[in-house]
């Protein structure tokens, strides 16, 4: 019944055959069909199953919402083509019953109950904010160049999503010292190419930048 063993090659390719044409195990969502067999295939599939790949990189974003999915949690064999003897025609419908006596309209609706207690609840959920700690080596064009003032010039660069953090002066050659300087952005809205571009626009004091080093949060 269902995949066979899905630690083997030939159990993991029977599970990509059926979810060539699916997003879940079963119904609509992410359910506790989909938390019991990403438990039995254990690992992250290699490449070429690449249906598999994609699911298992899919719901392993829920990873830590398993005990919440819903749906009622089976052994691993009952889930699949061969399991609980229906047909793939069938598995579109597992989430919400599949007896063959019950009304087309009362799925709808339990499907769409199902569909906004879940989306309800997903939305509860704070959004993760991707943030970057980046260090950057300001160099000026010679050892007169005012050191204060470059910082000055750097700091007075403001974005939403930027925050500048400590700097100090680092001896580089003959007397010159360049800018090393911490900020902590926003990935989704500061780039290292921003950056750049709004640094170097005070070219009468600033040579080059670099990333010394990119670090996420």
């Amino acid at each position: 019944m269902g995949f066979g063993d899905l630690k083997n090659k030939t159990g993991l390719q029977a599970l990509n055959e059926f979810l060539a044409q699916k997003s879940y195990i079963e119904g609509y969502v992410p359910s506790q069909a989909d938390a019991v067999i990403f438990h039995a295939v254990g690992k992250s599939p290699s490449a070429d199953l690449v249906h598999v790949a994609r699911w298992y990189n899919h719901v392993k974003s829920y990873s830590k919402d398993f005990g919440s999915l819903p749906g009622v949690k089976k052994p691993a064999s009952e889930y699949g083509p061969a399991g609980d003897g229906k047909n793939d025609d069938d598995d579109d419908d597992d989430l919400f019953g599949s007896d063959d006596d019950e009304d087309a309209e009362e799925v709808a609706r339990l499907k769409q109950e199902r569909l906004e207690a879940y989306n309800a609840k997903k939305a509860k959920k704070p959004t993760l904010i991707a943030k970057s700690n980046i260090i950057l080596d300001v160099k000026p064009w010679d050892d007169e160049t005012d050191m204060k003032e470059l910082e000055k010039r750097v700091r007075s660069i403001e974005a939403d999503g930027l925050l500048w953090g400590t700097g100090k002066l680092v001896p580089v050659a003959y007397g010159i010292k360049k800018l090393t300087i911490s900020c902590v952005v926003e990935d989704d809205k500061i780039s290292t190419d921003f950056l750049e571009e709004k640094i170097l626009e005070f070219d009468e004091y600033i040579q080059s930048m670099d990333i010394a080093a990119f670090n996420k949060i």
